[in-house]
C-alpha cells in the first residue's frame, strides 16, 4: 500500500513546516531579522493510465487519465525580506537600513559577510565593528579623544572632538546589493554569505543605485509576524494530524486484509 509513505511524506512536510515557524518566532527580537517560509511540491506521480490514450478501435481518446500522486517534498525554505519597523534606541553607533541593502563586513577567514544588524561597536583600536567584532567595511577607525559620532544618510561617519568647532569627516559606509538577495546563504549571528545563486555583492553608497539610507540612532526589529506564525502553526499541526490518522486508517486495513480467511 503506497499510503503509508505517501502519508509518512506528509508528516515530514508538515514536520519541517514546524521547524522553520518554530525557528522564525524564536527570532521574533532579533535585529533584521526577515521571516523563513517553508515551500513543498509534489512527487512523481505513477501513470497507470497516461492522459490521451486510445482506449477503443474507434480512436477514443481518456480525456483525463490515470495518475497517482506519490507524495510531497520540501524545494525550499525562502527568506520572505521584507522592511522591519525601525525602533528608536538613540545610540551614536546603532543605524538602521531604510531600504534594500547590507552593510558588507570582514570576517576572521578574510572573506565578506552582509548583514542588516547595525547594532555597531568599538574595538579596542577604535574600529567601528558588529556586535560579534567584524570590522564594517571600508574600515573607519574613531580616534582616542572622539566626543561624539554622527553617521549621515549616505552613511558618511563625522566625529566631534572637544577641541574643534567643525567635526572630522573619518569615512563613508557603504552598503551592498545583490541580484537574488533570497540566494544568501545564512550563517547565523545575522550574518549572509554570498553564493552563485545570489550573484556577486554590487557595492554603492547609500541612497544610489536602488540602496536604502542609512539612519542613525535607530535599529530595525525582527519582521516576524507572530500572529501569521501562529496561525500557519496551528495549520502545519492540523495537517500532521491528518497524516497520521491516514496511516492508522492504513494499518487497521492492512489488518483486516491479513485476517481473511
Amino acid at each position: 500500500m503506497r499510503v503509508l509513505a505517501i502519508a509518512a511524506a506528509g508528516m515530514s512536510a508538515q514536520q519541517t513546516r514546524v521547524e522553520v515557524i518554530s525557528n522564525n518566532l524564536a527570532n521574533m527580537n532579533t535585529t533584521g531579522f526577515d521571516p523563513r517560509r517553508a515551500e513543498f511540491a509534489d512527487l512523481h506521480y505513477q501513470q497507470a493510465v497516461r492522459p490521451g490514450t486510445i482506449t477503443a478501435s474507434d480512436g477514443t481518446v481518456m480525456p483525463t487519465g490515470v495518475q497517482l500522486g506519490l507524495g510531497v517534498k520540501p524545494t525550499a525554505v525562502s527568506v520572505m525580506i521584507q522592511q522591519g519597523a525601525l525602533a528608536a534606541t538613540g545610540g551614536d553607533l546603532d543605524v538602521a537600513i531604510e531600504g534594500a541593502g547590507y552593510l558588507e563586513v570582514m570576517l576572521p577567514n578574510g572573506t565578506s559577510g552582509y548583514t542588516r544588524d547595525g547594532a555597531l561597536k568599538i574595538s579596542a583600536d577604535g574600529q567601528i565593528v558588529t556586535s560579534e567584532g567584524y570590522a564594517v567595511m571600508p574600515g573607519v577607525t574613531l580616534p582616542a579623544d572622539t566626543k561624539s559620532v554622527s553617521i549621515s544618510a549616505e552613511g558618511e561617519v563625522y566625529a566631534q572632538f572637544a577641541d574643534r568647532i567643525e567635526p572630522e569627516l573619518l569615512g563613508q559606509f557603504s552598503l551592498a546589493m545583490f541580484t537574488n538577495p533570497k540566494g544568501l546563504e545564512a550563517t547565523g549571528s545575522n550574518m549572509f554569505a554570498e553564493t552563485t545563486a545570489s550573484g556577486p555583492a554590487l557595492v554603492s553608497t547609500p541612497g544610489q543605485d536602488g540602496l536604502g539610507v542609512l539612519r542613525q540612532g535607530y535599529l530595525e526589529d525582527s519582521s516576524v509576524d507572530a500572529v501569521r506564525e501562529v496561525t500557519d502553526l496551528i495549520e502545519a499541526q492540523r495537517g500532521y494530524e491528518m497524516n497520521s490518522k491516514v496511516i492508522t486508517a492504513a494499518d487497521q486495513m492492512l489488518s483486516a486484509m491479513v485476517q481473511v480467511r
